[in-house]
């Protein structure tokens, strides 16, 4: 099967599904929880915005021109505090419309440790899942990103903001957390003009990962490096794929790279 790499499209179910898209072909991931399969990167990097050849990617799957011009790639998507699309001010007016202007949660989830978070109303639980989370909460609802934003901003001086991406590979847990009461603490340190965003509904979400083995000590494959390997799949976890040789490898890294994959 060939293709060009993007991330995996996953399902909220007792155990998440994953399936990558390669071209024509839609994969059912989790099947191949056991099987060999050999990765063969072709050289060929399309951007995932325009289509065209890249020499390199930038934010995960872009060419430089979209990387400057694309909303997609604007710096309030990883910073939601900087998004002014409720001031008008955009790349692309229409795409804010559906994509800033929505209702956003901000939220507590556990993957290597307790974070912070924000993401669109439509993107839960997908974005706790591409995070490797186990469980997950909502503190806050505002009607667009940048409050979100300011709710986030004002709670990194007490959360983690960021994932140790190994140790949340790992399945390394520190201790139990009480999701109920660190939401209230959260919502405790908010500034006044920002407690009417709370979210009244305390349900708390659990995700289980299909991962037969979780790796000891993680290495990462670099497909630049290594363009041809063969391994057998023992799990999936956020958007790695997890090997029973102890390595990984970040599947939305390489959005945009042409690959063969073979199941052997």
């Amino acid at each position: 099967m060939t293709g060009n790499i993007n991330k995996m499209q996953t399902k909220f179910t007792d155990v998440v599904e994953y399936q990558l898209n390669l071209g024509d072909n839609e994969i059912n991931m989790n099947s191949l929880i056991g099987k060999r399969l050999r990765f063969s990167y072709s050289g060929i990097i399309n951007c995932v915005k325009c289509g065209r050849k890249t020499n390199k990617s930038f934010a995960q799957g872009f060419c430089y021109p979209c990387f400057l011009s694309a909303p997609e790639a604007d710096p309030g998507i990883m910073h939601p505090e900087l998004d002014m699309a409720h001031e008008g001010i955009s790349r692309d007016m229409e795409w804010a419309k559906t994509f800033s202007l929505a209702e956003h949660f901000v939220y507590l989830a556990y993957s290597s440790n307790l974070k912070v978070g924000v993401t669109r109303f439509n993107q839960i639980p997908t974005r706790w899942i591409d995070q490797g989370a186990t469980k997950a909460i909502i503190i806050a609802k505002t009607p667009y990103r940048n409050l979100a934003g300011q709710i986030e901003v004002a709670l990194k001086q007490y959360f983690a903001d960021k994932t140790n991406w190994r140790k949340m590979l790992q399945n390394i847990t520190d201790i139990p957390v009480d999701f109920i009461a660190e939401k209230q603490k959260a919502i405790s340190f908010l500034p006044d003009e920002l407690k009417q965003y709370a979210y009244n509904d305390d349900t708390i979400t659990e995700l289980k990962f299909p991962v037969e083995r979780y790796p000891e000590k993680v290495k990462s494959v670099n497909m630049e490096k290594t363009p041809m390997f063969e391994k057998t799949l023992a799990g999936i976890k956020a958007q790695y794929l997890i090997f029973d040789d102890d390595t990984v490898i970040n599947i939305r890294k390489y959005s945009g790279y042409k690959i063969d994959l073979e199941i052997l």
